[in-house]
């Protein structure tokens, strides 16, 4: 059975980040007390309602019969539960119907979701991003029509970006939006990997969608976002008849089962009628915000996995005897529980760094949401938004890759028994196995972060995560136990901010040649920023060890496993700093034939 490590959870929240601080003004209502009483309560739903069904939908993935997509029906249920909770408007302020909820604890609440069943939690996902595009650009009717809805959780949403021919390149779609005449628009096209594009558990489906209007700009600047719903609506607001999408057909995944993707036609069967959101040509600029929420939650979906995995391995290492220690020399002793060999201790320890430094930088990253939101102009804001957007590739991208890594350990652990079906983690494994994929390859992060978010503001957004580091630095250091690992990071992050400096002029003269090994570039500074996590969680777990607060072992926990993290990993960076620096064009240079 997979277990919820809320000791975990809560001393990343309260010890680590501080919570309660950032519970103030518009968060006032949020205080210890209630938050645990959420999380509570999330925890229960999850494990009751989200957590028994997982198997179950994995191994009876969506049909497609008679144009419709049809779900095992415990989805429906558990996602109705999910429903009558409140927590679809968990994040939207109260003026819209929601609980105005700090996006730390909101993270938390969907963290918990995804470690119990990640294919039932990707349609609260796809409508929360899509809901909060239209709480930021959409007009007041449709607030009213569209959003008040999907935040009381009765209409679902998605975003339809991908065609058949145009997956990552969106300037090339070619889905049309023709005005007219009346401000509404017909919709014809096909789009491709709609991950909940057909159900029939919501009263209603939003589908958000890139098109281009004829005459308009070319490449991305002449895309446009549409609201285009699966049913028109009443003039009193009820479902009316369908509106020409069809479903073309069912992906057959690896695994995130539970969640439909599917390839929709628009205006094919049927006229098929938009609603413009924002201007005309905006569309990606729109889109682009419910990508970067999409993004992180990518990251925390992939983290919760790798904690399911985590949690079965290691109860299977303390219950599973085998084999004797090394320097045993009576072979009648009885043989020991796995956890005692080295081996098995390094695969643990190396999922639980993945894990919880991930965690952390995730819950950091919505902390800097809530703080933005609390300093709501001004340059304390701007500085705060330039490190999330710099983060935010990582973000998404380390806890995909290494989470991922977490859960092939895991099934390690057990060994055979780990390879069956018998237990969680080959399904675990199939699930993480998408998220280094969707809402953009680890590749376009690499691109992203060194191409784009490097230079950005003049270096400003590198700047202020390089800052940030050296404050916990500085932090850490006063602790004896805890100077080594401040000293070496703080050597990495000169090292890299060097190396960051020489790759910035290689783009400016021959940005082929520097954006080669940019995949490189995101794992080093991913290292960079959860050893950065891993510092700060230790120097917190002292302060508890000082304080007399905390349990012991899971404190000593954290010390170990930072230094894990020291000597395992944040070496690795050597190696990818010297191929950085090299300019190394062996990926450029191989001539195609040779493959």
């Amino acid at each position: 059975m997979i277990q919820f490590d809320r000791q975990d959870l809560e001393f990343q929240l309260f010890d680590v980040l501080d919570m309660e601080s950032l519970c103030r003004d518009r968060f006032a209502d949020y205080d210890r007390e209630s938050s645990i009483g959420i999380l509570d309560t999330a925890e229960a739903l999850a494990r009751d309602e989200f957590l028994p069904h997982a198997a179950k939908a994995d191994a009876n993935e969506p049909r497609f019969e008679d144009g419709k997509a049809i779900l095992i029906p415990e989805i429906a249920q558990a996602l109705e539960k999910y429903r009558e909770s409140g927590f679809f408007g968990a994040g939207f302020d109260t003026e819209l119907g929601g609980m105005q909820m700090p996006e730390i604890l909101r993270s938390a609440v969907s963290f918990l979701f995804y470690t119990a069943n990640v294919g039932t939690s990707g349609y609260i996902l796809l409508t929360n991003g899509a809901a909060n595009v239209l709480a930021a650009f959409g007009n007041e009717k449709q607030k009213q029509q569209f959003l008040t809805p999907m935040i009381e959780g009765r209409f679902f949403g998605t975003m339809c970006l991908s065609e058949p021919h145009a997956g990552s390149s969106l300037a090339d779609i070619s889905t049309q939006a023709i005005p007219r005449g009346d401000g509404t628009y017909r919709i014809q096209g096909r789009k491709m990997w709609i991950s909940g594009g057909e159900q029939d558990m919501s009263e209603n489906i939003v589908h958000l969608v890139l098109a281009k209007v004829p005459g308009g700009a070319p490449g991305v600047k002449g895309i446009s976002l549409f609201i285009v719903p699966k049913y028109r609506l009443e003039a009193d607001g009820t479902t009316g008849a369908r509106n020409g999408i069809t479903l073309a057909g069912l992906n057959h995944k690896m695994g995130y089962r539970g969640t439909t993707n599917t390839a929709l036609n628009f205006g094919e069967d049927g006229e098929c009628e938009g609603y413009l959101v924002g201007e005309e040509g905006r569309g990606l600029m729109y889109m682009f915000q419910m990508m970067n929420e999409a993004r992180i939650a990518v990251g925390l979906g992939a983290t919760g996995l790798g904690a399911a995995g985590y949690q079965v391995a290691l109860a299977y290492a303390k219950d599973r005897p085998q084999g004797r220690r090394p320097d045993a020399k009576d072979m009648a002793l009885p043989p020991v529980p796995i956890i005692e060999h080295a081996d098995v201790r390094r695969l643990l320890l190396a999922q639980k760094a993945a894990v919880e430094g991930s965690l952390a930088l995730l819950l950091y990253t919505a902390a800097l949401i809530d703080q933005a939101k609390l300093e709501a102009s001004g340059s304390a804001h701007s500085d705060l938004e330039l490190l999330l957007g710099f983060l935010t590739p990582i973000a998404k991208s380390w806890p995909s890759e290494f989470c991922l890594e977490a859960n092939k350990n895991a099934i390690q652990v057990l060994g055979g028994a780990g390879y069956t079906r018998d237990y969680p983690l080959e399904r675990l494994y199939r699930d993480n196995r998408l998220n280094p994929i969707h809402e953009g390859t680890h590749g376009i992060h690499g691109i992203d972060l060194l191409g784009r978010k490097l230079g950005e503001k003049g270096g400003r957004a590198f700047d202020l995560w390089v800052t940030a580091i050296r404050s916990d630095i500085q932090s850490a250091a006063v602790h004896n136990r805890l100077e080594a690992f401040s000293a070496s990071l703080e050597a990495e992050v000169e090292a890299f901010s060097q190396l960051s400096r020489r790759l910035l002029e290689q783009l400016s003269e021959e940005p082929v040649a520097g954006l080669a090994n940019a995949t490189l570039y995101l794992d080093a500074a991913g290292h960079i920023s959860i050893a950065w996590m891993w510092l700060r969680q230790a120097t917190a777990a002292l302060a508890c060890l000082e304080q007399g607060s905390g349990d012991r072992d899971h404190l000593e926990g954290k010390i170990w496993t930072c230094q894990y993290f020291f000597h395992y990993v944040l070496p690795q960076n050597q190696g990818l700093r010297d191929v950085l620096g090299s300019g190394d064009r062996t990926t450029i240079d191989m001539p195609s034939a040779g493959f």
